[in-house]
C-alpha cells in the first residue's frame, strides 16, 4: 500500500507531457483542432448567410432604413414596403403555438416515461417521433382539407357563441386565420418538443425519485421534482420548438389566410407573417426593390432567430449557475 502512494506521487510530480505517451499527447491536440474547425464552420456559414442577405437587402435598406420594420404598408405596385405586419404576425403566431404545445408536449413526455407500460410506451414513442418527421407541406395539406372544414364547423362556432363577448372571438369565420395556423403550428412542434423531454426524463438518475418516493412523496411529487431537475432542458427544448415554429412557412402559408394587415380583427380572422409572405411572392417578384424587401424580410427572421435562440441560451445559463438543472456549471 505504501509503494502504490509513493508510486503515485511521483507519477503527480512528473511533467504533463511525460505522464502519458507522446502518441497520446498529438491525437488529443490534432482532435481539438479538429473540433475547433468543425465549430468554426458553423459560425463561418452563419456569417456568410447574415452577410449575403445583407447584400441582397441593401437597396431596402438605403430606401426605407429602420422604417421598414415599422411600416405598414406593402404594395410592390408603389413601391411602398414595410415589415411590422409580418414581424407581428410571426411572433403572434408562434407564441399561440408555443402557449398551445408546451402543456402537450410536458404531459405526452410524462406519459411516455413515467406513467406508461414499457411495451407501450416504446411504440408511441416511435409514433411521436414519427410526426416529427412528417414534412410540413404535408401538415399544411392535412390543414388545408382536414383542419380548416373541421374548426369551421365544429369547433369555432361554439367558442363564438360562448366568447364572443371578447374581441379575440369574435367576428365572422372563415376557417383559415391566425388560431387556425397556431394549432397547426402547435401540432407541428408537439412531437419534437415531447421527443425531448422524454429523453431528458428518461436521463434524469432513478435515484433521485427513489429517494423521493422514500421520504414519503407521492409518485406527483416525485415527478415534480424530476421536472425541476430537468428544467433547463426543457427550456431548451422549448426554444427549440419556438424556433420551429417561427420559420416555419409551407404550412402557415396554407392555412392563416395570407392577409396584410397590422392587426386582425380576432383570432379567426386570417393574417401573414414573414415565412409565409417569402414562401409566396419570391417567386413572382420581377423589380429589384421587391425582390431586395422580401431578402430584408428574411434577415429579419434570421435575426429574430438568433435573439431568441441567444435569450435561450442565456436563460439556460443562468438557471445552470443559479439553480443547478440537468448538469452544474
Amino acid at each position: 500500500m505504501a509503494g502504490q502512494t509513493k508510486t503515485a506521487h511521483f507519477f503527480d510530480k512528473l511533467p504533463h507531457d511525460k505522464r502519458r505517451p507522446r502518441a497520446l499527447i498529438t491525437g488529443d491536440k490534432a482532435f481539438k483542432a479538429f473540433t475547433a474547425s468543425v465549430a468554426s464552420i458553423v459560425v463561418l456559414i452563419i456569417g456568410l448567410m447574415t452577410y449575403y442577405l445583407y447584400l441582397g437587402s441593401r437597396p431596402s435598406i438605403d430606401r426605407f432604413g429602420a422604417g421598414f420594420i415599422v411600416g405598414t404598408e406593402w404594395d410592390p405596385v408603389k413601391g411602398a414596403f414595410g415589415a411590422l405586419p409580418l414581424i407581428l404576425g410571426t411572433l403572434t403566431t408562434s407564441a399561440l403555438a408555443l402557449l398551445i404545445a408546451l402543456p402537450l408536449s410536458l404531459g405526452v413526455a410524462l406519459a411516455l416515461s413515467e406513467y406508461m407500460p414499457k411495451k407501450f410506451s416504446n411504440v408511441f414513442s416511435f409514433l411521436v417521433e414519427l410526426l416529427a418527421a412528417v414534412p410540413s407541406v404535408v401538415y399544411g395539406l392535412w390543414g388545408l382539407y382536414v383542419l380548416i372544414p373541421f374548426l369551421r364547423e365544429v369547433v369555432y362556432p361554439p367558442i363564438r357563441s360562448s366568447l364572443g363577448f371578447l374581441p379575440l372571438f369574435s367576428g365572422p369565420i372563415y376557417g383559415g386565420g391566425v388560431l387556425t395556423a397556431s394549432l397547426l403550428l402547435a401540432i407541428m412542434i408537439t412531437p419534437i418538443m415531447s421527443a425531448i423531454m422524454r429523453d431528458l426524463f428518461a436521463l434524469t438518475p432513478s435515484t433521485l425519485k427513489e429517494a423521493a418516493i422514500a421520504l414519503g412523496a407521492t409518485k406527483w411529487e416525485a415527478v415534480k421534482l424530476m421536472i425541476s431537475y430537468a428544467r433547463s432542458g426543457i427550456v431548451a427544448a422549448t426554444i427549440l420548438g419556438l424556433g420551429r415554429a417561427l420559420g416555419e412557412a409551407m404550412a402557415v402559408t396554407m392555412v392563416i389566410g395570407n392577409k396584410f394587415q397590422l392587426l386582425p380583427s380576432s383570432l379567426f380572422d386570417a393574417w401573414y407573417t414573414m415565412a409565409a409572405i417569402l414562401a409566396n411572392e419570391f417567386i413572382e417578384a420581377t423589380d429589384e426593390l421587391h425582390i431586395s424587401a422580401l431578402i430584408n424580410v428574411g434577415l429579419l427572421l434570421l435575426v429574430i432567430n438568433l435573439i431568441v435562440l441567444i435569450c435561450a441560451r442565456l436563460i439556460v445559463w443562468r438557471y445552470l449557475k443559479v439553480a443547478g438543472g440537468i448538469m452544474r456549471e
